[in-house]
């Protein structure tokens, strides 16, 4: 009888998520995020700040995001809920900081989609120079959106084969130019070898300053990791998924961003890797390498796309978490029969055809102002991960209560230098004009959300919520 009872409910009338995604599903979501646009075409931006010695930046920035990650999976153990990182504000920092994380990471992930968006017409304007960037960024945004109607378990296996097929790719690239570097073979006119580290000007041709000055985009790169978070709510068992997830993103770091990068600065001179198109396909493209910078430009695309897909995933997820703490509209936790959130999954896609609108008005500028703002977004997202973690364990310790199983090994002082190296890259953003932009977009983003509490959020909302202990 109940069955049927069940069968009968409206689907708009059903709140609860499906707990269908496997520890497979979970670690490439994370890795969906991590790599994608940020690496494949904002990289070349960053090498043109620092030289070489971009590679430094991303160890640095690495340090910090594990640092942020550790803090994220030890809160995401002990409380898996659907909104992670914004609930864990409103229970250890107040409503009112929850209610800022929880808007401003979905805002993140917004901007983060558009300039995924950007990323995917110029991708494809190789192919197809003729055709107007604004007609692959619909497609691309039809299609993703459609993706995230689907099932959440279909929704993992997607990204499971769109993150597997650039991570095989990625590992291919990387062995095939360590084979070029390790023999010397000369391809396209160009002596592959670690000399073109250091020659060109140097290791670092800017210095110190090069190096903190790629900060900026270093950081937009590892921007949307912490969907991690997100993914406990529905994952079938947490306390196995997240800390193997988190566990792997040193080396992801260093595979993926550090590696990749330092083959493909050795295999082509760093001053002539320029910004139209991926940096990627250009280096390959200047090999001579017949037909890799398509096969290079058909990962990069992929990567794109598969980290929209998390990203999109990530942000109706955060709204379906605010709408449980008041913090949102009640109707965001209304869900299809797939058991995926229909309101958010609308707004998204309505913002990302405002970011079309943007794309027209400001093609050639779009990209870095977007970065810039998510950038903005990012660190302030870290923040409240870092502050809430560090008030949990403050808390914990005052009542005697042991670190659980997967803790921040010695916690506080990483908690400190995050924070620290949080507040030098927004300081970063205030020397080049689109960083001016993003601070001013941040400013009146925190301003019209304090006054969007103030005015729209009900009693529930302002209430310090409790999280349920599961360690």
């Amino acid at each position: 009888m109940n069955t049927t009872t069940e069968h009968l409910v409206p689907a708009a009338s059903r709140t609860a998520l499906e707990r269908n995604l496997s520890v497979r599903h979970i670690r490439f979501i994370a890795l969906g995020s991590a790599i994608g646009t940020g690496l494949f075409y904002g990289s070349s931006e960053t090498i043109q700040a620092a030289g070489p010695a971009v590679l430094l930046a991303y160890i640095l920035a690495g340090v910090a995001v594990f640092i942020v990650m550790r803090a994220l999976g030890e809160m995401a153990v002990r409380h898996p809920v659907a909104g992670s990182f914004a609930q864990y504000a409103s229970r250890y920092l107040g409503p009112r900081a929850g209610f800022l994380t929880g808007w401003t990471f979905a805002f993140e992930m917004i901007i983060v989609a558009i300039a995924d968006m950007v990323a995917v017409g110029l991708y494809m304007g190789m192919w197809y120079p003729d055709a107007p960037g604004w007609i692959w960024m619909l497609a691309a945004m039809l299609l993703i959106g459609g993706l995230n109607l689907l099932r959440v378990r279909v929704f993992g296996e997607l990204e499971f084969w769109f993150t597997l097929i650039k991570i095989a790719t990625i590992v291919a690239m990387i062995a095939g130019g360590l084979y070029l570097i390790v023999f010397g073979v000369s391809i396209g006119g160009y002596e592959p070898g670690f000399h073109n580290l250091f020659d060109h000007g140097g290791f670092a041709p800017f210095g110190v300053w090069g190096i903190v000055m790629s900060l900026g985009i270093v950081v937009f790169s590892f921007g949307g990791i912490e969907t991690l978070g997100m993914t406990a709510g529905e994952s079938d068992n947490p306390h196995e998924a997240i800390p193997k997830a988190v566990n792997t993103v040193p080396v992801r770091i260093l595979l993926f961003y550090v590696l990749s990068l330092g083959v493909m600065l050795c295999l082509f001179p760093w001053n002539e890797i320029g910004s139209d198109g991926s940096p990627f396909v250009q280096v390959f493209a200047g090999l001579g390498i017949p037909g890799a910078e398509h096969l290079i430009n058909a990962v990069v695309l992929t990567a794109a796309l598969s980290a929209m897909n998390s990203i999109f995933y990530a942000a109706t997820r955060t709204m379906y978490g605010l709408a449980e703490q008041g913090h949102a509209p009640a109707s965001f936790t209304h869900v299809s029969r797939n058991g995926i959130p229909i309101w958010p999954v609308g707004i998204i896609g309505a913002c990302l055809v405002a970011g079309l609108g943007l794309y027209l008005w400001i093609p050639d500028q779009l990209f870095l102002v977007v970065a810039s703002i998510a950038t903005f977004a990012t660190v302030f997202t870290w923040t409240s991960i870092l502050l809430s973690h560090h008030r949990m364990r403050r808390e914990m310790r005052d009542a005697g209560a042991a670190p659980g199983s997967f803790s921040l090994p010695g916690w506080p002082a990483p908690t400190w230098a995050a924070l620290a190296f949080m507040a030098v890259v927004v300081a970063i953003l205030g020397f080049t004009g689109p960083g001016r932009t993003a601070l001013v977009v941040g400013a009146v983003w925190i301003g019209l959300l304090l006054v969007a509490y103030r005015f729209l959020v009900g009693e529930k909302g302002r209430r310090r919520i409790e999280l349920a202990v599961r360690e």
